[in-house]
């Protein structure tokens, strides 16, 4: 046996930093929104009918990954408000103006209405899952499941 295989000099190196790709979660900063979407303008474009547009809006900043637990009660309350003002019959064509990282966004709020809402609240918001899983596929479960940000 060699006396160099004695030695554990090698454990002591760091391998991750020659990766470039390699993103150490507590050293990424991520600048998380201040604010949630102005309530009173998702509700004049919902009042509008223009329910794609204020749903991409109410998307558009979510508090991904902000520790402020009233910011994120803010902005579920506003998707929310846009997902069940939304008739069944309206969801194909909303769903379908959206991008995949938007379905994805919009996926969470939806498993995170799930945790908070009640019986009638669940099946429109099935109906919302079902249109999106269209969309997204199972790549979009499995990515807001591992994501560690939460919404």
């Amino acid at each position: 046996m060699s006396s160099n295989t004695r030695s554990s000099a090698f454990r002591k190196i760091d391998v991750d930093q020659f990766n470039e790709n390699f993103k150490d979660d507590e050293q990424t900063e991520f600048q998380s929104p201040t604010s949630i979407p102005d309530e009173a303008e998702i509700t004049k474009l919902i009042n509008q009918g223009n329910l794609a547009e204020a749903l991409k809006s109410a998307l558009k900043n979510a508090p991904l990954g902000s520790k402020n637990q009233q910011l994120k009660d803010n902005a579920l309350n506003v998707v929310m408000k846009v997902l069940l003002g939304t008739k069944v019959s309206q969801i194909d064509e909303v769903v379908a103006q959206l991008d995949i990282d938007t379905i994805d966004i919009l996926m969470k709020y939806i498993y995170k209405g799930f945790e908070k809402s009640t019986e009638k609240k669940s099946s429109h918001l099935l109906m919302w899952h079902e249109k999106a899983y269209a969309l997204g596929g199972a790549g979009s479960i499995i990515r807001v499941l591992t994501e560690r940000k939460r919404v």
